[in-house]
């Protein structure tokens, strides 16, 4: 009996880090589907995301404890540098109409970026998931689950949201990453 609520202790801890992981892909989801998000482009970053959710807590698990403390304290700035230049640009471009785009978080480098920057928390996480006695197959596999469905509701809460908006969306998409990423540094 003790090892099965142990089981699902563990099943519900990878749950709720999974959940907390995915939570700025949810939160950043809303800020670039604001700008009207095509479905075939939410398909091309929902699996991004994805990937990333489970790419970065294996590539924190293979790095190792002191890696990952000096890293650590760095992700938050450089998760929350490229929110401010997604988030700088999208303002930039909303207000000057015939601006040439830097950043097109439709592109593939955008969506590289965006999807980075969502990610990059689970490096740290997947370091501290190497003293972690889970099945870590099972952790990275949810953390990629998460982080695309959350990643998915996001983009579609953006995405109705921006229907009222009009053309202001990108300017108030581009300040909701922007905020977001002064939040990561500060």
């Amino acid at each position: 009996m003790n090892e099965a609520l142990e089981r699902i202790g563990e099943l519900l801890t990878i749950l709720f880090m999974a959940i907390a992981l995915g939570m700025d892909a949810f939160s950043l989801g809303i800020g670039v589907g604001v700008n009207g998000v095509r479905r075939r482009d939410v398909l091309r970053i929902v699996m991004t995301v994805s990937f990333f959710h489970i790419l970065m807590p294996v590539l924190g698990i293979l790095t190792g404890h002191y890696v990952g403390e000096l890293l650590g304290y760095l992700t938050k700035f450089v998760s929350g540098g490229l929110l401010l230049l997604l988030g700088g640009h999208m303002i930039y471009s909303s207000l000057k109409s015939g601006a040439n785009q830097f950043i097109n978080y439709r592109s593939w480098p955008g969506i590289f970026l965006f999807s980075l920057s969502v990610s990059v928390d689970s490096f740290s996480v997947g370091v501290s998931l190497g003293m972690f006695h889970s099945e870590l197959l099972l952790t990275v596999l949810t953390f990629g689950l998460f982080g695309g469905l959350m990643s998915l509701f996001g983009l579609a809460l953006g995405r109705g949201v921006s229907r009222s908006l009009g053309d202001y969306g990108e300017a108030v998409g581009g300040s909701i990453l922007f905020a977001f990423g002064l939040m990561f540094i500060f």
